[in-house]
């Protein structure tokens, strides 16, 4: 089992990260930690991205601000660990492959090739996540 405290090495040879939000961005823009969440007003002291357009689709599609949703291809800038709002403190492992730094990442691009959920399918998961706190230690 991975240790979700264990920092990892960003290799850009071998790995693609993600981030989903409404922000609308450039490459070399950084995405930094500090700021309200895609999914709450409190300030967080992590910035969050996947390994997969999945997570990524959902962050994109349940950011709190007005506008289209938008998935970027991004780097990490530091470490980063295992998120445990979907990881080893909720699932076994991290089948998402969702991870958080508080070092900001870097946009390389936008990833324009996705397709989102259904209006009822966003409307559950925002019920579903309504009362939930995000884990922030």
């Amino acid at each position: 089992m991975s240790d979700p405290a264990a920092p990892f090495a960003f290799d850009p040879n071998t790995r693609r990260f993600y981030h989903g939000t409404k922000a609308d961005l450039k490459p070399g823009d950084l995405l930094q930690p500090g700021y309200s969440s895609n999914y709450t007003e409190r300030r967080s002291p992590w910035i969050y991205f996947s390994e997969t357009l999945h997570a990524a689709t959902w962050g994109a599609e349940l950011a709190r601000a007005e506008g289209p949703g938008r998935i970027y291809l991004v780097e990490p800038t530091g470490s980063f660990v295992d998120d445990p709002n979907v990881t080893d403190k909720k699932y076994p492992g991290n089948p998402t492959k969702s991870y958080r730094s508080r070092e900001p990442l870097r946009v390389v691009s936008e990833h324009l090739d996705w397709q989102g959920h259904s209006p009822e399918e966003i409307r559950a998961m925002k019920d579903f996540i309504a009362d939930k706190e995000p884990i922030d230690d």
